[in-house]
C-alpha cells in the first residue's frame, strides 16, 4: 500500500512510498484511511526540525490529523465495520510516570511517551492503518468529510478546558475573549468559545480571504489591528493565544483585564530575539493575579469533548474552513506554502484518491 514517509531529522527525504499492509494486533481495529490533516509539526518534521522513527525503522510514516473508516474490529470492542473514527496520538510510556498512569499522558512528567506520526510510531497517512480500540474515538457519520479536524480541535477542548480549572482557583464568570490567530486552532477556539456564550474576538493579520468569514459565521468579531489595541478596545478575560509569533505571544501576555487567563498554544521557533519589558509584564501579572498557562496534546477526555463539539457544529461552516484537498500521491504539495496570501486555512490529504 502507499504512504507518506520521511527519514526523520534529514530534509529532503519526504516522498509518498511503498509500505507493508498492517497487521491488527490483539484488540486493534484495522481501519481504511480516509483523510489526514497537515498542520505546523507535520511540516517541521519534513524539514527535518525533529521526529523519531520506529525503532529499528529507518522511515516514518507521517500524520497525526487521521480520519478512517474501521474495515475490521475485534469482538467486543465496541466497534464495528464502517464506523468513522480517528486515532489518538499520544501513547504513555510502558513504565508510565503518575500522570500517565492516570489517563492524563497529555501531561507526562517524564517526556517517554510515543506518538503517532511524531515520535517512534508510525502516523495515519496511510491508505489503511491499525489502531488499539482503546485508543480510537468514533465520529458521527455526518463528519466523513471533515473528521480529521478533530485532533486540533482536541487541542483547543484541552485549552479550554485548562483555562476553566485556573479560573476557578476563585470566582470566575468571564465574558470577553480573545483568540490570536485565525489559522484552524484560533478558529477551532473561537468555536469552542462561542459555545461557551463568551463574547469571542479573533485576531489575525489578514484582511480578506475565509478568515474574517468564518469569524463571523460564529457571531464572533474579526480583528486585523496589534494586540494591545485590541486588548485596550474589549478588555479581555482571556486570551487563546494561537499563532506562536514571537511578538504577538508577547503581546499576550498584557492583554488580560485584572484576574485574566492567558492560554498559550502555539510553539515559538528559539533564536528570535525581541525587546520586552518584563518588569511591567511581572508587575501587571503579579498585581492583577494574571496567569499564564502552557498547553499541548490531549488525552482521551478531550478527544470525546472534540468528537462532541465537531458533530454539534454547523457541518457547513467546518468544511468550509478545509480549504484545501490535495490527492495522496500528490502529498508533497500539501507541504508547499498554501498560505495563498491568508485564503488557506486547512490543508488535507485525501488517502482514498
Amino acid at each position: 500500500m502507499r504512504a507518506l514517509t520521511l527519514v526523520p531529522g534529514q530534509p529532503g527525504t519526504l516522498a509518498v512510498t511503498d509500505v507493508d499492509e498492517p497487521e491488527p494486533g490483539p484488540g486493534e481495529l484495522l481501519v481504511d484511511g480516509i483523510a489526514v490533516g497537515v498542520c505546523g509539526t507535520d511540516r517541521e518534521i519534513a524539514a527535518g526540525e525533529y521526529g523519531w522513527a520506529p525503532p529499528g525503522r529507518e522511515r516514518l510514516v507521517l500524520g497525526h490529523e487521521s480520519l478512517g473508516r474501521v474495515r475490521t474490529a475485534p469482538e467486543g470492542s465496541g466497534f464495528a465495520p464502517g464506523d468513522l473514527v480517528a486515532g489518538v496520538v499520544r501513547r504513555p510510556d510502558p513504565e508510565p510516570c503518575g500522570a500517565c498512569a492516570r489517563g492524563q499522558f497529555d501531561m507526562c512528567r517524564n517526556g517517554r511517551y510515543t506518538e503517532r506520526g511524531i515520535k517512534a510510531l508510525d502516523g495515519f497517512a496511510a491508505q489503511r492503518w491499525t489502531v488499539e480500540a482503546d485508543y480510537a474515538v468514533r465520529l458521527d457519520p455526518s463528519l466523513e468529510d471533515v473528521g480529521m479536524l478533530l485532533e486540533p480541535t482536541t487541542v483547543v477542548a484541552k485549552a479550554w478546558e485548562q483555562v476553566q480549572l485556573v479560573g476557578e482557583r476563585a470566582w470566575f464568570e468571564p465574558r470577553v475573549a480573545l483568540v490570536t490567530g485565525a489559522g484552524p486552532i484560533g478558529l477551532l477556539a473561537a468555536l469552542l468559545g462561542v459555545r461557551r456564550g463568551l463574547e469571542v474576538h479573533v485576531l489575525d493579520r489578514v484582511t480578506d480571504g475565509p478568515k474574517p468569514g468564518l469569524v463571523a459565521d460564529l457571531g464572533a468579531e474579526y480583528h486585523s489591528r496589534p494586540v494591545p489595541e485590541v486588548a485596550e478596545a474589549v478588555r479581555p478575560d482571556i486570551v487563546i493565544e494561537a499563532t506562536g509569533a514571537g511578538q504577538v505571544v508577547l503581546d499576550a501576555l498584557s492583554a488580560t483585564g485584572s484576574y485574566g487567563v492567558t492560554c498559550l498554544t502555539g510553539v515559538t521557533s528559539s533564536g528570535r530575539r525581541l525587546e520586552f519589558d518584563v518588569g511591567a509584564a511581572n508587575r501587571g501579572i503579579v498585581l492583577d493575579n494574571d496567569a499564564v498557562i502552557g498547553s499541548v496534546n490531549a488525552n482521551l477526555t478531550h478527544y470525546r469533548a472534540g468528537a462532541q463539539a465537531l458533530a454539534d457544529a454547523d457541518l457547513g461552516w467546518l468544511r468550509r474552513v478545509v480549504t484545501r484537498r490535495v490527492p495522496l500521491e500528490d502529498a508533497l504539495e500539501a507541504f508547499e506554502d498554501g498560505s495563498g496570501g491568508g485564503h488557506e486555512v486547512k490543508t488535507v490529504i485525501d488517502l482514498e484518491r
